[in-house]
């Protein structure tokens, strides 16, 4: 009985050691993404909820993430593509209003993501993959009130992410390693299209009015 179940939301790929999910399995995994991020909001709310402005601003940030993910500059055949600054706004969102908001929001942008452009070859790869990987951009609130928080909580966002992404490479994607070290293949694999984008933002935000620009925006989002 357990097996029959088990075949209904997934396919075993016996050969390559793999594990697919099935349309139901695939569902299965939405709803359990979805109540994931329930269960973050319950434990992160406290007595301190979401501000409507921080819901706003978050919500405003997730559309412009994928706004900028449509126009991607390269896709790569396994997973990652280069995009035009999406990262960035979900870290931004660390950047205005700390860590909490800003996982919460890239967790949300994950699970969107997923959403839009599934890629699951496991139950547990999505989750490493998606609202984990994304929510990890909203580290970037940890240099939320540090001298050039912006450029330093950028890089941390990004580095979280892509630890995350170099787990599930070694984890479930070994198989397209080609016979070189699976944590090499990893690493350079999801450098390479993280990277690229990384030090495009960060010309971007090298530029002394653009980080003005976004400290007034700062100031604005904080105002009562």
């Amino acid at each position: 009985m357990f097996k029959s179940i088990f075949d209904f939301f997934i396919v075993t790929d016996v050969e390559g050691g793999s594990f697919y999910p099935t349309t139901a399995g695939n569902i299965a995994l939405l709803v359990v993404i979805a109540l994931l991020f329930v269960l973050i909001l319950a434990l992160s709310g406290g007595k301190k909820k979401l501000s409507a402005k921080q819901l706003a601003f978050s919500a405003v940030a997730m559309t412009l993430a994928v706004i900028t993910s449509i126009f991607t500059v390269y896709e790569f055949p396994f997973g990652g593509s280069i995009t035009l600054f999406r990262m960035f706004f979900i870290c931004f969102i660390g950047y205005l209003y700390g860590p909490k908001v800003g996982i919460i929001t890239g967790a949300a942008y994950g699970i969107l993501d997923f959403i839009l452009k599934p890629y699951a070859i496991t139950l547990v790869q999505p989750l490493l993959d998606y609202p984990i990987a994304f929510g990890a951009l909203g580290l970037s609130g940890v240099f939320s009130k540090s001298k050039y928080g912006i450029i330093k909580g950028y890089l941390l966002g990004v580095t979280g992410r892509y630890i995350c992404h170099v787990l599930t490479g070694i984890i479930y994607f070994h198989e397209y390693a080609g016979g070189q070290n699976v944590v090499i293949y990893s690493l350079t694999y999801n450098a390479s299209y993280i990277v690229p984008e990384a030090i495009l933002t960060l010309l971007i935000l090298l530029i002394p009015a653009v980080r003005q620009g976004f400290g007034l925006v700062k100031k604005m989002a904080l105002e009562d």
